[in-house]
């Protein structure tokens, strides 16, 4: 045992060494810092995902580079968590623990409970905020409850938010020796037999979250409010993954675009929309913190009653691009290939399952989990509630995306389309994104063969319309509306 015994980091979704308060106060101590990352997916609300294993996996690894380039390394340990820390406290003589804090409820309350136990036995936790611009139940209303609307919380949000100082990453971190580490490569978080990631797209770890800041505030920042709806063009920030692993923090981003708006190097109103998407992802964490069955239950009870249907076929369909719509084939044929897709198509994709299928919001909810590089409880639950109606601020039930026009209105020369599915590529703008429309002649030249080479629509826009207003009549109906 050191005769200065050390402090011990414990790692979660903040993999960054910059703007990292627990770091900060770790190292404050003047103790050599123990990095720990535990394996423990009973941590989760439930197991994280294929995709987002694959982005842990080299987050993990980039942590531990940027660690070893400061005198430190990575500890990996796998199991129980609360039991590998007890383990590493008795191998080193720690008597202090720091966190930055997960927010989801039973995450929330199961820190709470490992904090306690060790204070009995005389072990300090510390817990920090290092993933949120404020905690969640931070930002009330003037009756003290949660919002429920997003304008007024964001605008509450904002007006009572404060910057906390940046911190830069630490040039020299003492870590002891003699603690043993797992490898990183025995834990199966990349996809083997077969390896389905070879078109993942993005730079998991800090430095890749902070290249990918830098590239968006000289580009898609500049035109954000427009572009960022539209799949042909790099509009969107590429963050999502890294601000959930918490390789970057939501305030850099902020501050990042407020100044390069202060520069006069992107107009303001640009900088404050982007801004407010952050703000977005706020509103989901302080929604599951205050409506912990989301991911279970509507926000709204009366939409439990939804007439859901059984389609094991349309699911199948949907979930392999085979729908029949090009805009939304393109869109979950991205997904599988780079383990994201653009903003846009995500919620043309999520109104087609729930209302044009009629199928459960939760089978569209859990196929993002697995493929998404950034799925995010709070996040997906919040979306996929809001595009179904069912949840707060949430889009109209009658709101129901017409994937033809969607694809014409945001896909206007077909960029996106031709790319994700080139079973349509050669056919004219005018009929790409309903090929089904096309005369026989124009089908032939391009190469199309309906029900063949490319699918027939799995359902018609008009009858799927139709069908998800009268489910909506009788859920109203239900509740005496």
């Amino acid at each position: 045992m050191p005769a200065s015994p050390p402090v011990i980091l414990w790692f979660r979704r903040d993999l960054r060494l910059a703007d990292n308060p627990a770091l900060h106060h770790a190292l404050a101590t003047g103790r050599p810092v123990l990095p720990v990352y535990v394996w423990d997916e009973r941590l989760e609300r439930r197991a994280i995902g294929g995709a987002s294993r694959w982005w842990l996996d080299k987050s993990l690894r980039a942590l531990d580079a940027d660690l070893r380039a400061r005198g430190g390394r990575l500890i990996l340990r796998r199991g129980d968590a609360e039991s590998e820390l007890r383990r590493l406290i008795a191998e080193t003589g720690a008597e202090q623990v720091f966190m930055n804090r997960l927010f989801e409820p039973e995450a929330y309350a199961r820190d709470a409970d490992i904090a306690h136990g060790l204070k009995a036995e005389g072990v300090e936790c510390r817990g920090f905020n290092a993933t949120l611009m404020r905690r969640p139940g931070a930002v009330l209303n003037g009756s003290g409850q949660a919002y429920k609307v997003f304008t007024p919380f964001l605008k509450a949000l904002l007006a009572t938010a404060e910057a906390p100082a940046g911190l830069a990453a630490p040039e020299a971190i003492a870590v002891p020796d003699g603690v043993v580490s797992e490898a990183v490569e025995d834990w199966g978080l990349h996809p083997t037999r077969p390896d389905w990631s070879t078109g993942f797209v993005g730079t998991p770890g800090e430095a890749g979250a902070r290249a990918a800041l830098d590239a968006f505030v000289a580009g898609g920042l500049k035109t954000y409010a427009t572009d960022r709806d539209r799949p042909d063009r790099a509009g969107t920030s590429g963050l999502a993954a890294h601000l959930h692993w918490g390789e970057i923090s939501p305030w850099r981003a902020v501050q990042t675009a407020r100044a390069t708006a202060a520069e006069g190097r992107v107009p303001a109103a640009e900088a404050e929309k982007f801004v407010a998407e952050i703000g977005w992802r706020e509103f989901s964490a302080h929604l599951l913190h205050h409506f912990p069955y989301l991911p279970e239950r509507a926000f709204r009870p009366e939409y439990d009653a939804m007439p859901w249907r059984g389609d094991p076929e349309g699911l199948a369909a949907w979930k392999a691009g085979r729908t029949g719509y090009p805009l939304v084939d393109a869109g979950m044929r991205q997904l599988w290939a780079t383990g994201t897709m653009h903003n846009r198509v995500r919620m043309v994709v999520a109104s087609f399952l729930v209302k044009h299928l009629l199928i459960d919001w939760r089978e569209g909810e859990a196929w993002f989990w697995d493929c998404l590089t950034d799925a995010d409880l709070a996040s997906n639950v919040q979306n996929w509630q809001w595009v179904a109606g069912s949840g707060a601020d949430a889009a109209p039930y009658f709101r129901i995306f017409n994937p033809t026009a969607q694809g014409e209105k945001f896909d206007p020369q077909g960029r996106y389309v031709r790319r994700w599915v080139p079973e349509v590529a050669g056919l004219p703008d005018r009929w790409l994104h309903e090929p089904w429309t096309a005369p026989a002649m124009v089908l032939a030249e391009a190469g199309v063969r309906l029900g063949a080479t490319y699918p027939r629509p799995i359902v018609d826009h008009n009858d799927g319309r139709e069908r998800a207003l009268a489910a909506l009549k009788a859920v109203s109906a239900s509740r005496g509306d």
